[in-house]
């Protein structure tokens, strides 16, 4: 769940006309402490977060009653600590997590093939086909949330609009466990109420500039003058941003979401000083980056690093590759060498990242250099067979022997998924092993 606000004022009726509903937004309710209190009883009733416990760890998912007190997303441990000191504080298990959100997720692809996968905890569903099997939008929503507690034991919340964008907005007002259904001649209504950060698409820069100019509302949005957005917000945002405001939404319900970019990264437990660590980081960043490109069968054109100092100054940097790749010596390659042309932080590095982004699926072909050199390729395909037969710590970069190299976090597809969609992430992103409690960034669930 994200922290877009929500208003407590919204009406939660707005009639039952789902003739021209089809579009359903599935959220699971505080997932991952959901799923903790599920394989743990003794939780319940208990404030819970979960996220990094380091003293650098952010929250990543929070019950309503840790919530209530001011606990957020992306939230320092340390002051979700301070806010909440009585709840039980839980590093999280995200093997765990997946595994539950591939239950709800099956239930989920029993109702419509036209389903969309946005996170961990969170699909579209475009119900039109399912009608005659199954019912009424608002039938099929209820059936959904009583398979999901039944089957899997947990909460979910469903908004049911005429388009994306409005459903994703009702779900979050269905919480918590809810549902609540936004007839198509209600939605500008319902929309033009609502606080601006509640548009999907509105974050926390657009936001920002959206306050200043005294635009809070989405019906503020919706009757300002698009020259005036334009100068504001550019003009592709402007147009989007108002279409939306007014419930106009053309995209569809997509069943393949490829992924547009792999990489790793982490903030550090204390501030780096030394290159020869960021460098050997970016060495064992690559090789997992490479590692999942040739999983998911696709190559990268693009090689880019995000470095964040300890002031919290953050860079970014690409290049461009004469070729496509999938190995991580030549990922590495590239990525040392935008590393190379930085000053190292005045007071040292305290999150870096590799990304591979220019996504090709390799089936359609793959431009190669004349002199390009094929054993590199050869050997690290080789390791992946080591690998999947012995572990992940069966064999690594020589360079990287005797060396410790710290967990990292994954944003961008994993293994099977690259090139295919899920979203990961955040963020997508929301995947990642326990790193991702060590994170800067974090999504509330």
């Amino acid at each position: 769940m994200s922290n877009a606000p929500r208003d407590a004022r919204a009406k939660r009726d707005w009639g039952s006309d789902d003739s021209a509903t089809p579009i359903l937004h599935v959220d699971m309710d505080s997932f991952f402490a959901q799923v903790e209190m599920r394989e743990d009883p003794s939780l319940i009733g208990r404030p819970i977060v979960v996220g990094g416990t380091s003293g650098r760890g952010v929250v990543t998912s929070a019950t309503y009653e840790a919530r209530a007190l001011g606990v957020r997303a992306g939230m320092p441990t340390s002051r979700a600590r301070a806010l909440c000191p009585t709840a039980a504080f839980i590093p999280g298990n995200h093997a765990l997590y997946r595994h539950y959100s591939h239950q709800v997720m099956g239930i989920l692809a029993t109702i419509t093939p036209a389903l969309e996968q946005v996170s961990i905890d969170e699909a579209f569903l475009d119900v039109a086909g399912s009608r005659r099997r199954l019912g009424s939008p608002t039938h099929i929503a209820r059936l959904i949330r009583t398979r999901i507690r039944e089957a899997v034991g947990l909460p979910a919340s469903v908004g049911i609009a005429a388009t994306k964008s409005v459903a994703k907005i009702a779900s979050s007002h269905a919480k918590p466990d809810g549902l609540l259904l936004i007839p198509k001649d209600a939605t500008v209504e319902f929309l033009h109420g609502l606080p601006v950060g509640a548009l999907w698409g509105v974050g926390g820069r657009t936001g920002a500039i959206l306050d200043r100019e005294g635009i809070d509302t989405i019906g503020d949005l919706a009757h300002t003058p698009i020259t005036r957005l334009t100068k504001l917000l550019g003009v592709a945002s402007a147009h989007h941003l108002h279409d939306l405001s007014w419930g106009i939404d053309p995209r569809a319900v997509s069943t393949s979401r490829p992924e547009k970019s792999v990489g790793m990264e982490r903030t550090f437990e204390d501030d780096v000083r030394s290159r020869t660590q960021i460098e050997q980081f970016i060495l064992a960043a690559s090789h997992d980056c490479a590692r999942r490109l040739r999983s998911g069968g696709v190559v990268g054109w693009t090689v880019g690093i995000k470095m964040r100092g300890a002031d919290f100054h953050t860079i970014t940097r690409s290049i461009s590759l004469v070729a496509p790749t999938d190995t991580g010596r030549d990922i590495a390659r590239a990525a040392q060498s935008l590393f190379a042309r930085e000053d190292m932080p005045i007071g040292g590095v305290r999150l870096f990242g590799v990304r591979v982004e220019g996504l090709q699926s390799r089936s359609d072909g793959v431009a190669v250099t004349l002199d390009r050199d094929e054993k590199p390729a050869a050997s690290e395909r080789a390791m992946d067979q080591i690998r999947s037969k012995f572990g992940a710590g069966a064999l690594a970069p020589a360079t990287l022997l005797g060396t410790h190299v710290p967990a990292r976090r994954s944003f961008g597809g994993d293994a099977a998924q690259a090139g295919q969609g899920s979203r990961s992430a955040e963020a997508s992103a929301r995947q990642g092993g326990d790193a991702r409690g060590r994170g800067e960034q974090g999504t509330l669930l």
